[in-house]
């Protein structure tokens, strides 16, 4: 089969035929339809700490159908989606679950996609335990269905955000984890949510989501621009850009009592002044991905607004085309996501 590999930063992902996986007992090989560009698997190629081992096959938001199954109640041409949490040799290897409930909290699980021992789904066939198996709508497009993971971490966000119910709400950032927590907050019933995005077509983007009021935060003073639109200070934040001094400004937003949810990932050291944050007797909670649940909220969701996954998806490109795209993006950009589908004969969408 075919797969792009990680060789290294500052190196291309290079193309190579490698040997397809195969199934064992409770195991289940999904042909790829459509992959993903997810920010981690741009960070995890950068140099740094946290840089990923060479020849690791990156992707971990996907979707298609099932080409071989040795799991029962699992059928070959089941379209399906994976939850991409491989647990531990100890909980049973990628045909087990974390036997201590924690999913992707567990330090020993491996993410698919961002572990040498976990190939993901930048190749044709992607291998997945029965348990991290969730069917995908019969009228849901599979590209829309490839969506299903970062909307989870919107989900999850959400969830840890408490009542959002005719709240005030800020999201720092319009990417695609932006995106999808404005999604998610709308359907909680916030009252006001109010984005705030650098970028004009990120930004523009984000009304069809559900944000109801636009912030430039280069143009204008977002304190003063986020009360003018929503009537006061946001009770509740989403940070989602993950930069240095984003969660500091988002302590100095905040309204007395707020709720700051930190879903963006900085990965260097930062800096705050707590007295701000007990002053105003803030909570701050830290999101990590999702639960289970969170995809069959994100299926859901995308069922009932399908013109979700025309605004989010800005490309979908093959195997020849994703390398230099894949390189793109690692500059300010304004897409949405980007798709690997590996069956394309045709240049990006």
């Amino acid at each position: 089969m075919r797969a792009l590999v990680f060789d290294g930063p500052e190196r291309p992902l290079r193309l190579e035929e490698r040997p397809p996986p195969e199934a064992g007992p409770g195991e289940v090989i999904v042909k790829v339809a459509y992959c993903g560009v997810c920010g981690s698997d741009l960070h995890g190629t950068e140099p740094g700490p946290f840089q990923l081992p060479s020849g690791v096959v990156l992707g971990h938001e996907f979707a298609g159908e099932v080409a071989e199954s040795a799991a029962q109640g699992i059928a070959v041409g089941d379209r399906v989606i994976g939850v991409p949490l491989a647990p531990c040799a100890d909980c049973g290897g990628v045909a087990g679950a974390c036997r201590d409930g924690l999913g992707i909290l567990c330090p020993k699980t491996r993410i698919v996609g961002l572990a040498p021992s976990a190939p993901g789904a930048y190749a044709d066939y992607v291998r997945l335990g029965a348990p991290q198996i969730l069917p995908v709508p019969q009228d849901l497009p599979l590209d829309a269905a490839a969506l299903a993971e970062p909307l989870a971490v919107g989900a999850h966000a959400v969830c840890l955000a408490g009542p959002l119910l005719g709240r005030r709400v800020l999201v720092q950032g319009a990417g695609p984890i932006g995106l999808a927590t404005v999604a998610f907050a709308h359907a909680a019933g916030a009252g006001r949510i109010v984005v705030s995005e650098i970028d004009p077509i990120r930004r523009e983007r984000a009304a069809a989501f559900g944000a109801t009021s636009l912030v430039d935060p280069a143009a204008e003073d977002l304190a003063a621009a986020f009360e003018a639109a929503a009537g006061g200070p946001p009770e509740t934040i989403f940070e989602c850009v993950g930069v240095p001094g984003m969660l500091r400004a988002a302590i100095d937003l905040a309204a007395v009592c707020g709720h700051i949810v930190v879903v963006g990932v900085v990965r260097q050291e930062d800096s705050l002044l707590p007295r701000i944050a007990i002053r105003k007797e803030l909570n701050l909670q830290f999101a990590l991905g999702y639960v289970p649940r969170d995809f069959a909220l994100a299926l859901d969701l995308l069922a009932k607004r399908p013109e979700l996954a025309a605004a989010m998806i800005t490309a979908r490109v093959g195997f020849p085309e994703l390398p230099d795209l894949f390189e793109a993006l690692r500059r300010p950009n304004p897409h949405g996501k980007v798709l690997l589908q590996p069956d394309a004969m045709t240049s990006p969408a």
